[in-house]
């Protein structure tokens, strides 16, 4: 088996790390000629691809390719991956194509629970788009009698990635909106997923996340407690100096359901919630 990956970055990375002994051959893109030395350290062999443009052998290494994973998000005019190897990849008929999505395609329930068949109503500029990717990859798939599945994940935390570091540094806040809540999923936890969806024959919608939505504040005073810090004040939404796009995370409250990944597919998690992922970080060498 072959693997061959759209944008090596954290998540498809932490994947690539957990399958690699199970593919012959891995290559992967990336933008810049800097990481190429990194990818190949990893057993990575790299391609550069950037703006739609692929250099090298790409489109020959991604003929020969048995397994696709696409971990580029989407610009204004589509999906680059797509748009540019379509039909490379109809020429490959590779046995699995998986695509890194995001729960934000949902948009905002008020805090309710959305599951794979809740409508999505993307609020942000970027959600959109992926609804759009979404779409354009399920009828790609579909036309060509290929096997997709697309992951949405929630909020992605782990080593490097966490709470610790900001309250470490002394930016970490506890904004409180009311009501307000979000589901998150340890990295690890999105690279055991995608290994044993890969093995389930069947093309959809996942959810890959964990098992408790909860308050932004609540994990920041448990991953303080955690490392016997001062817990940091609460600080009102409303009176927050936030970036656009830091707010308009908060306009989309939901709690999302991983029913399926779980009792359909049979994933059992590393981390079911925030308290046992923290847990585990700082008992690691490095958070």
């Amino acid at each position: 088996m072959r693997l061959f990956v759209f944008g090596v970055g954290y998540s498809s990375k932490a994947f690539v790390e957990r399958v690699k002994d199970q593919f012959e051959w891995v290559g992967g893109t990336t933008r810049s000629q800097e990481k190429c030395a990194e990818l190949s350290a990893l057993g990575i062999e790299p391609f550069l691809f950037s703006d739609r443009k692929a250099e090298g052998d790409l489109a020959a290494a991604l003929e020969q390719a048995t397994h696709v994973l696409v971990s580029i998000g989407p610009d204004e005019q589509g999906d680059p991956a797509l748009d540019a190897f379509a039909d490379v990849l109809r020429k490959a008929r590779p046995e699995w194509i998986g695509y890194l999505s995001t729960v934000g395609v949902y948009g905002n329930h008020d805090g309710e629970w959305v599951d794979e068949e809740t409508p999505c109503r993307p609020v942000s500029k970027r959600s959109r788009q992926r609804v759009a990717a979404e779409e354009a990859w399920l009828s790609f798939a579909n036309e060509n009698e290929l096997l997709i599945q697309i992951f949405r994940l929630s909020g992605i935390y782990g080593p490097g990635r966490n709470t610790f570091k900001k309250l470490r540094n002394g930016t970490a806040r506890r904004l409180v909106k009311p009501g307000q809540v979000f589901n998150r999923i340890h990295v690890a936890d999105i690279a055991g997923a995608l290994e044993v969806a890969m093995r389930w024959p069947k093309s959809g919608i996942i959810n890959v996340t964990d098992d408790e939505p909860a308050p932004p504040q609540d994990v920041v005073e448990y991953a303080a407690r955690l490392l016997d810090v001062a817990v940091p004040d609460e600080v009102s939404f409303d009176e927050a100096d936030l970036t656009p796009m830091a707010r308009s995370f908060y306009g989309e409250n939901k709690r999302v359901s991983n029913k399926k990944l779980q009792h359909e597919i049979g994933y059992d998690f590393l981390f079911p919630t925030y308290r046992e992922g923290l847990k585990n970080l700082m008992n690691a060498t490095e958070y």
